[in-house]
């Protein structure tokens, strides 16, 4: 008994075998052309039986990779799968053209394949294509991973999302779910009266959200730029310009570190609405939600942690101080108190505690020891004016702003804020932005006079929201890494 070849003698065996099909012609064709999808055949005739297909006169073309062979003496099966899902199809040396069948034996799993034939079951009841042509249209060189075994290495799944893409069917659904939710989102957005615009990518000025910045240079300017942290200012503008239902779908880029709910690079929904405060963007977001989870799942219910949530019934609504407050069994007061806010920080391993304000420790004990527990749908509202560079005052509550987050299974799903549109308090904002990066802050904002120049000219009242796809798309597949939803990651180089 031999044994087995190995993935560098397998390599060469199907170079050689690539050279032979390179001698006798051209082995690249691309002359084939498919009419039939693999799913639409299993849906248009899985339900006839054997008889009522022999009736049928119809010739399929179909056209996919080689998943599975039953290689026999003069009839074989194969499996091919295409972009919908996978058809078996059944090969007769008697059927097909003289030395077809021969030279099929000899193919691999993994070529990608064209076939014409007409459909019939076998006894098993399987919807299969009977073929009398079948061509190679692309020689695969390196073998696939075992069928049983799949591509189980995490880090090969990111690094080879093509491979991971061929032999995982639920990591091909998680990207099939990510774009239908995507259309399903453009589709609502339009019916509620949105446009849609797409703004740069490329800022001359750091705004719109609290993050360190990737920087790039353009060399005709001689002008240093960043990667856009968020789309903010840019929407706002066109608020002020007359578009007062506006929405894009792009890109975003922090410099920031990887985790399973954190990629340096991602998408983000974000839209603005005139005449409305941020009251109105959270009924309106459990209506999004909620439509959602019907197009997706059928259901506006949703399942996390193995408990199931009704995205129909409103979302709770729990103050930021409340919620500390409750998590460290303390009184609302003490969040108050310099000292004993310092001695929580402290414990709670806060960095650099000292230097910051009291809101940005209320916020940062809110983030460290509340935000990964939120898993039932809640709106975490009343933030700290000193985390809130862009948002309104409220007109109740000293030092705290109509801003809210969205929590859902432990993620912070969106963040949303009536909009502050007084030019004079957003220009001392951006001062003590300016003030905080002078000190150190890498995240702070910068001075955005043009900006601060269309304020003058007149912002309607108006709430905005920012909602993280990739997270989104988490949620409604109970990925558990954000990295399971990028079809490309940001991975660390190979050593």
């Amino acid at each position: 008994m031999t044994d087995k070849p190995n993935e560098s003698e397998l390599l060469e065996l199907r170079k050689a075998k690539l050279d032979e099909l390179r001698s006798s012609g051209n082995a690249f064709p691309n002359q084939f052309k498919r009419d039939s999808l693999a799913n639409d055949l299993h849906f248009s005739y899985g339900e006839l039986e054997n008889e009522d297909l022999e009736k049928k006169k119809d010739v399929f073309s179909v056209a996919g990779r080689i998943m599975l062979q039953r290689i026999m003496g003069k009839a074989s099966f194969i499996t091919i799968q295409d972009m919908s899902g996978q058809i078996q199809a059944y090969l007769t040396k008697n059927d097909l053209p003289k030395g077809v069948y021969e030279a099929f034996k000899t193919w691999d799993l993994g070529d990608i394949v064209g076939i014409k034939g007409k459909l019939f079951k076998t006894k098993t009841g399987e919807l299969t294509i009977h073929a009398n042509q079948i061509e190679l249209l692309t020689k695969s060189l390196k073998p696939l991973p075992e069928k049983h075994a799949g591509l189980v290495d995490t880090e090969q799944r990111y690094r080879k999302r093509y491979l991971d893409l061929i032999t995982n069917e639920d990591s091909r659904e998680i990207f099939k779910q990510r774009s239908f939710l995507i259309k399903e989102i453009r589709s609502f957005f339009d019916d509620e009266g949105f446009m849609e615009v797409e703004t740069p990518m490329m800022h001359s000025t750091l705004g719109g959200a609290a993050a360190k910045p990737f920087v790039t240079h353009h060399n005709t300017l001689d002008l240093d730029l960043y990667l856009r942290i968020a789309p903010e200012l840019y929407l706002k503008r066109l608020v002020v310009g007359g578009i007062e239902k506006v929405f894009e779908i792009n890109r975003n880029f922090r410099n920031e570190g990887l985790s399973t709910k954190h990629n340096p690079e991602f998408t983000m929904l974000e839209y603005y609405t005139a005449y409305a405060d941020f009251n109105d963007q959270m009924s309106f977001l459990e209506k999004l939600f909620a439509h959602l989870a019907s197009e997706l799942n059928g259901s506006s219910k949703i399942s996390i942690e193995g408990k199931d949530y009704d995205l129909s019934k409103p979302f709770k609504r729990v103050g930021l101080l409340e919620s500390v407050a409750t998590k460290l069994s303390i009184a609302q007061e003490d969040l108050f108190d310099r000292k004993k806010l310092e001695e929580l920080s402290k414990k709670h391993k806060i960095e650099d505690y000292k230097s910051y304000s009291d809101g940005k420790l209320q916020f940062e004990l809110f983030e460290k020891v509340v935000e990964d527990d939120l898993i039932e749908p809640t709106f975490i509202v009343d933030y700290p004016v000193e985390v809130s560079p862009l948002s309104r005052l409220s007109d109740e509550k000293e030092g705290i702003v109509d801003r809210f987050e969205l929590f859902i299974g432990g993620n912070e799903i969106a963040n949303g804020f009536s909009e502050l549109n007084d030019p004079k308090d957003q220009a001392e904002r951006f001062k003590a932005q300016v003030e905080q990066k002078a000190s150190g802050d890498e995240e702070a904002m910068e001075y955005d006079e043009d900006y601060i120049e269309a304020l003058e000219y007149g912002l309607p009242p108006c709430a905005g929201v920012g909602i993280g796809i990739d997270r989104l798309v988490m949620l409604f597949t109970g990925a558990e890494s954000i990295r399971d939803v990028l079809l490309f990651p940001q991975m660390k180089p190979k050593s």
